[in-house]
């Protein structure tokens, strides 16, 4: 989920209510919350844990889980932000791979041990391209049997390596980081997506994720080709400039990135509205 700002900057509570309250009646059965598509690098503590409040309000009467991005390259403030979150109401929490300090792999297990000992469940994130480092499969393998730690979200961008998690840990269900390998991803065991172009096509990436879980790989085949032109529009630029860009001219206003992230450019943005546009039945 982006995260709303208004025109001075600030995060804007009532936009980002009625933001999530659209995902979850547009096929979002969970909404994460500060990930990196909410710019969780330049948002503070206090900003964080205000969003968290304002989600679990805005989903409190609808069967939708909500999942806190409280994972960062420091441990004990990770540790911390995870406590609150789940005093708060949140459900779940996304932990990313430390970046810059590059811990190995046993670093990794003692960090989002940490995490999981604070009693919230846990889906790791994987994402070696933007954090430098990657979770190996002996090590996801050795967190699995950590009873909070239920899920990791699957960013390596390998589809064999989603295939050797799929068949050594298959205790640990697979999500999807990557929008345009939902679909190969579930061919191989993977269970679901956790989506960027869903804010523009949610609906027809929940259909695209039910006929690959229900076997029918035609209508799943079709689908994601029909998505594909939008995953493709949607990361010209870094995420998540263009989706932000997009919302503001096809849903409402949202905001600007905030630096270091600038806007999209003009290109960008009429990519990704014919690709939009291309879709059917949105």
């Amino acid at each position: 989920m982006i995260t709303p700002f208004t025109d001075a900057g600030a995060v804007d509570h009532e936009k980002a209510w009625r933001l999530a309250r659209h995902l979850t009646d547009h096929g979002s059965q969970a909404l994460v919350v500060t990930g990196t598509t909410g710019e969780s690098p330049t948002l503070s503590g206090t900003e964080k844990l205000a969003l968290y409040a304002t989600v679990v309000d805005a989903v409190k009467d609808k069967d939708t889980f909500v999942i806190a991005g409280t994972g960062n390259y420091n441990t004990a403030e990770s540790v911390e932000l995870s406590e609150k979150a789940g005093d708060l109401g949140c459900d779940g929490l996304l932990a990313v791979t430390p970046y810059y300090n590059k811990p190995g792999q046993t670093g990794l297990i003692a960090h989002f041990t940490a995490i999981a000992d604070v009693g919230v469940p846990v889906m790791l994130y994987n994402i070696p391209s933007r954090t430098g480092r990657l979770i190996e499969i002996d090590t996801l393998a050795r967190l699995s049997e950590h009873e909070n730690i239920v899920a990791v979200k699957d960013a390596v961008e390998n589809v064999e390596f989603t295939s050797q998690t799929v068949n050594r840990v298959p205790g640990l269900p697979v999500y999807s980081g990557q929008d345009s390998h939902t679909w190969p991803m579930i061919a191989v065991g993977a269970i679901g997506v956790v989506s960027v172009i869903s804010h523009l096509a949610g609906r027809t990436v929940a259909a695209m994720v039910k006929a690959a879980l229900a076997g029918d790989l035609s209508e799943a085949r079709r689908l994601h080709h029909e998505l594909l032109p939008l995953c493709e529009a949607c990361f010209l630029e870094t995420n998540p400039t263009p989706v932000k860009g997009a919302m503001n001219r096809l849903w409402e206003p949202v905001g600007d990135v905030r630096l270091p992230l600038v806007a999209a450019s003009e290109e960008t943005l009429l990519a990704v509205e014919k690709a939009v546009g291309a879709i059917q039945g949105l």
